[in-house]
C-alpha cells in the first residue's frame, strides 16, 4: 500500500465538537439548578439551533453540543480553527429524556474564573443562553407551566424495547 499526501486549499474549519471543561479546572462558580429547569424537547431543539447559528466558528460566542452550550468571549479565530484569544466564560449543561421522554433538564450552570472577571454570574449566563431562543430564566416565557411527573415504569419500558 502506498500513501500520498495531497495539499488542499485550507478551508475555514467548521467547529463541530463540544469540549467539556475538566472538573476543577478554571471553574469559579457552579450552580446546580434547583429546581431543575425542564423544557419540552421542542424548546430544547430551538435553543440548540439558536446556539448553533451563533457558533464560535461562525463569528458567534457559543459552542453547542448534545450536553449543553458553552459560552465564549468571542469567535474562535485562532490558527486552524483553534480558540485563539477567545476565553471560555462558562456553560449551561442539560440531559435528555428527564424526567420523561421528549424533555430536557437544565441541571447545572458553570461560570469560569474568566467569566467572573467578565462580569458573568450563574444567573446571567443562564439568562444569556436561554435568551438565544427567547426563553426567560424564571419560566415566564416557557410553554410548560410545570414539569411532568417522572414515569415510575420508565426503566421497565426501556428494558422491554430492548
Amino acid at each position: 500500500m502506498t500513501v500520498h499526501t495531497v495539499e488542499l486549499e485550507e478551508p475555514k474549519p467548521v467547529h463541530r465538537s463540544f469540549r467539556l471543561t475538566r472538573p476543577g479546572s478554571n471553574v469559579a462558580l457552579e450552580s446546580q439548578v434547583r429546581p431543575a429547569l425542564v423544557l419540552p424537547e421542542r424548546e430544547g431543539r430551538a435553543l440548540l439551533s439558536a446556539a448553533q447559528r451563533e457558533d464560535v466558528s461562525r463569528g458567534g460566542s457559543y459552542s453547542a453540543g448534545p450536553a449543553g452550550v458553552q459560552v465564549w468571549s468571542g469567535p474562535w479565530e485562532g490558527v486552524g480553527g483553534s480558540r485563539g484569544e477567545s476565553l471560555h466564560l462558562g456553560s449551561v449543561d442539560w440531559s435528555y429524556d428527564t424526567p420523561v421522554r421528549h424533555y430536557i433538564t437544565v441541571y447545572r450552570v458553570l461560570v469560569t474564573s474568566e467569566g467572573v472577571r467578565a462580569g458573568e454570574s450563574t444567573q446571567s449566563l443562564l439568562a444569556r443562553v436561554l435568551g438565544l431562543a427567547g426563553l426567560g430564566v424564571g419560566g415566564e416565557t416557557l410553554s410548560m407551566p410545570a414539569p411532568p411527573p417522572r414515569d415510575p415504569f420508565r426503566s421497565a419500558a426501556m428494558r422491554e424495547r430492548g
